[in-house]
């Protein structure tokens, strides 16, 4: 069994991650809203740096957060007015306000701001933590899906993978789901009843797969099974759906909230704080979930698996009545309210913004994002990583191989996914402190090259020569799992980047939203082109002699997209610090 400290090592690695892409490192401090003195405490220092950017300000006249900040010729003293964080262990600050004394937290309220990464722990800010989490936490019932379809429904490795790749369909829409809960509120809601309703049908998805209700799967008889399949895919579905829209629909709050904190002029640190919490809640919950997800099959059935897995979705009903939501019709009222204090032009047009964004959301960002789509620095990149995200895998005949041909059960494959989600994080970090100053489109050439070889190495265990090599196949799969799993991590964080990078101000969130979704239904093509691969030859549950012909046709095929990574140039010529320098400071001006 697992140990307690290798459950809690994982955990913990998340949140100092967290804290470490908040924070940037040890030397940094926060200057709050005030009027600040900023003095050099070391001769040689002469830069600040902002927010961990490695680009410098020059302290001449320093802009921080687009506040000016002024030098004191005689002190050598920076004055201004700062709300931000600046990363540098020789710059010293004094406030000059009198309410600093006024603002002190208590020790509790610290020690909750400390652990929620600097985000105050609101109740809205505690459900959509546990929506992330949840999102992580299905995780669980991933392996029971995977035996559900393999062992009881009777699947095949072709058959297998094809499922697989239809149920990663809602993924592909997500920005449908953003158009309906922005253009169609229920009750003048538009999160909190869609939350509910994702919630609910997340619960009776997984309560039917838990319950066979309508199937037999012992039945012989073809009508019947035929039945059991389809209750079953349409169970999975919407339990895929569900997860799906809680994640646009916690998305869409976590961009309203960072823009309020931005127009209340908060501490920007606010926004980076709240990625960090939700990515972090939801990397936990994958990890907590990851072992268990196999170890639970040893000792019940996949359908108890779905019974423990349908409570996860009930929280994000039950969570969402914390989410303070405002009803379109209180906002109305809001407007004419301010129309009647301040004047009948400022209502007017805060009305009339207010309509805009009620009335025509979705047919305005459709016409948006069609038009930002068609122009060729927009969807040469996106047509790139489509394919490059598009070639076959055989994962589906490998899970059979290992459980049927090497004998792996279901508590060591648990065992597995744990390592990969650790072996993942490893990858982030790697990525950060490494790559992001090399360009995106190097990232993305040198680790699908070096993804090859490392990919052909499963050879070894599918010829069994890992075991003359005195390699046991446990070890050889957990080994192999972390290295792919970290080069899997490393490739993917530049496609976000870039994707990030071509939205133009304007669609941000649509069509991010969109480039995503395109990204995940490339990864369905993949799948479904390796199941029809795995078809082709002939390989079974039981005949397993095609393959190592299987894996070396999915490797080798990856490099076939770097035929056309010259549509990255422009865009992907930059690395990721070199983007983030730019939406700092602004593009650099050149010398006529």
């Amino acid at each position: 069994m697992i140990t307690l400290a290798s459950m809690i090592l994982p955990v913990l690695t998340v949140y100092l991650l967290c804290c470490t892409s908040r924070f940037g490192g040890v030397d940094c401090f926060q200057i709050h809203p005030a009027r600040t003195r900023i003095k050099i405490t070391s001769p040689q220092q002469r830069t600040l740096h902002h927010n961990n950017q490695r680009q410098p300000l020059v302290l001449d006249e320093v802009k921080i957060d687009s506040i000016d900040a002024t030098k004191n010729n005689r002190e050598d003293e920076y004055y201004g007015s700062t709300n931000g964080i600046i990363n540098n262990g020789n710059i010293d600050s004094k406030q000059t306000t009198d309410s600093d004394n006024n603002s002190e937290e208590s020790s509790s309220s610290s020690f909750l701001k400390t652990i929620f990464l600097g985000i105050e722990p609101t109740p809205d800010i505690l459900a959509i933590a546990t929506i992330y989490f949840v999102e992580g936490a299905l995780g669980l019932a991933r392996l029971a899906q995977t035996f559900l379809l393999k062992d009881e429904l009777k699947l095949g490795p072709a058959e297998l993978s094809a499922t697989l790749g239809l149920l990663s369909l809602p993924w592909t829409i997500k920005p449908l789901y953003g158009f309906l809960s922005d253009g169609f509120p229920i009750g003048g809601y538009r999160r909190r009843p869609y939350l509910v309703l994702a919630g609910f049908v997340g619960f009776m998805s997984y309560m039917v797969l838990a319950l066979g209700l309508g199937t037999s799967a012992s039945s012989s008889d073809d009508a019947e099974m035929s039945m059991t399949f389809t209750i079953t895919i349409i169970s999975l579905l919407l339990s895929s759906a569900s997860i799906a829209f809680s994640d646009v629909v916690a998305d869409g709050i976590v961009v309203q909230k960072t823009r309020e904190a931005a127009q209340r002029g908060d501490d920007p640190a606010i926004a980076g704080g709240l990625q960090s919490l939700c990515w972090g809640s939801a990397a936990i919950g994958a990890l907590i979930s990851a072992y268990f997800s196999g170890s639970l099959l040893e000792t019940m059935s996949p359908r108890d698996v779905f019974r423990i897995a349908s409570v996860l979705p009930l929280a994000v009903s039950a969570m969402s009545f914390l989410i303070q939501e405002e009803p379109v019709g209180r906002q109305k009222a809001n407007n004419e309210s301010m129309q009647n204090q301040n004047g009948e032009a400022k209502g007017a047009e805060i009305a009339q913004a207010q309509t805009q964004v009620e009335t025509a959301p979705v047919k305005e960002q459709i016409l948006a994002l069609w038009s930002a789509l068609r122009q060729p620095n927009i969807y040469k990149p996106v047509l790139f990583l489509f394919l490059w995200k598009a070639t076959p895998t055989s994962d589906g005949a490998m899970l059979y191989f290992m459980t049927n041909d090497i004998g792996f059960g279901p508590e060591f494959l648990g065992r597995a996914r744990l390592v990969t989600a650790v072996s993942s994080l490893l990858g982030v970090w790697l990525y950060n402190q490494y790559l992001k100053r090399v360009p995106i489109k190097d990232v993305l050439l040198w680790t699908s090259i070096a993804s090859v070889p490392l990919g052909l190495t499963q050879l070894l265990l599918i010829s069994h020569y890992n075991r003359e090599l005195g390699i046991p196949d446990g070890a050889f799969v957990l080994g192999d799992d972390v290295v792919l799993s970290i080069l899997g991590e490393m490739a993917f964080l530049p496609t976000l980047v870039l994707a990030a990078r071509l939205c133009p101000p304007g669609v941000e969130a649509v069509l991010f939203a969109t480039l995503m979704s395109i990204y995940n239904g490339a990864s369905t093509v993949g799948t479904e082109v390796g199941a029809a691969l795995t078809k082709f030859l002939s390989v079974t549950e039981t005949d397993f002699s095609n393959l190592a012909l299987l894996t070396i046709i999915c490797n080798i095929s990856s490099l076939l997209p770097l035929v056309f990574i010259g549509w990255l140039d422009g865009v992907g010529d930059e690395s990721e610090e070199e983007m983030e320098g730019k939406a700092l400071f602004g593009e650099p001006k050149t010398k006529e």
